[in-house]
């Protein structure tokens, strides 16, 4: 399974937890293997996981991809029948925004390479992981924009690199140079590329440009070539502890995390009357019906709505 998955380009992520999820499935009916078992048993599953484990739709969901991975793309067997799964029911929630008073007394308390982070993704519209895996090259400060690459469902797209942070930036990266001229001459100043790019250019993962452009604090082995030590991006717990402690010292009462500053960037940005399609383009959403969503968070939709109390 874990050979399919990496034949496929899936993040480790996905291998992770589609690993989990078929694991689970198989000791979930004592150890029977999988082609002894047929859609009954994977409706059994799934059922439990909604009406026992009260999971929540999202999960179930991906369990379910797991396991149809599993005999598909690995057994080579088709679900023909029809699953009549018992669905976790899938909240209507609106994201949470906060005002820009709010997101600037958020960084009021935070400092240093987290700050760095945090501005980027409130300013730039970036997802946590897409912050963490934007290397050199992704950065064009001449046309002030950010290439993200392989962005959620494989995708790349172009979003706007804040004037205020070319600076800052700059001299975040003197100090990601003189780091990685540090790991040359100890021998350890390669990064992971993805695909085969490291066979088709043997030296590129050592060039200043593949490097990330948040660096982990420390050397670590690659999950997929044991034995061989890099310095791969920073872990994302490190931000996400960084966030939820300054949103707690700056008294703000919302449940807010690093994937609120994107919500906090669409909003702004149609607040300020830009075209719903340019956000929909900047974020990176497939439909612009995703993109809607903020347009309820507004409180209005083709037309501003005010209460008959004001």
């Amino acid at each position: 399974m874990r050979d399919a998955i990496r034949v496929r380009h899936y993040s480790i992520r996905t291998e992770a937890s589609y690993l989990d999820w078929a694991k689970r499935f198989i000791l979930f009916h004592h150890k029977r293997h999988p082609e002894a078992m047929g859609a009954p048993e994977i409706t059994a599953f799934l059922t439990h996981l909604a009406v026992e484990k009260r999971i929540s739709a999202s999960t179930q969901t991906q369990a379910l991809s797991a396991i149809l991975f599993l005999y598909r793309a690995v057994l080579q067997i088709g679900i023909d029948e029809p699953l009549d799964i018992v669905r976790a029911k899938k909240p209507g929630r609106l994201p949470v925004v906060l005002t820009k008073d709010e997101v600037h007394s958020i960084f009021r308390q935070m400092s240093g390479g987290h700050l760095l982070m945090a501005r980027l993704l409130y300013g730039s519209g970036l997802r946590l992981m897409e912050c963490l895996r934007l290397r050199l090259k992704d950065l064009d400060f001449g046309q002030r924009q950010i290439i993200v690459r392989d962005g959620k469902g494989m995708k790349d797209r172009v979003t706007m690199l804040p004037d205020q942070l070319r600076e800052p930036l700059q001299a975040h990266l003197s100090v990601v140079r003189l780091l990685h001229q540090s790991d040359l001459e100890k021998g350890c100043g390669a990064v992971y590329l993805p695909f085969a790019i490291e066979r088709k250019y043997p030296n590129a993962h050592t060039e200043w440009v593949w490097q990330y452009v948040f660096p982990s604090d420390r050397l670590s082995t690659d999950p997929r070539s044991p034995g061989v030590v890099r310095r791969h991006h920073a872990d994302e717990s490190g931000l996400q502890k960084a966030v939820r402690k300054a949103v707690r010292a700056s008294g703000i009462t919302k449940n807010a995390s690093c994937h609120t500053f994107r919500h906090s960037f669409a909003t702004h940005l149609l607040e300020a009357g830009y075209d719903i399609r340019t956000v929909q383009e900047l974020l990176g959403h497939s439909d612009v019906k995703t993109t809607m969503i903020y347009t309820h968070v507004l409180n209005r939709g083709g037309l501003a709505v005010r209460s008959p109390l004001d």
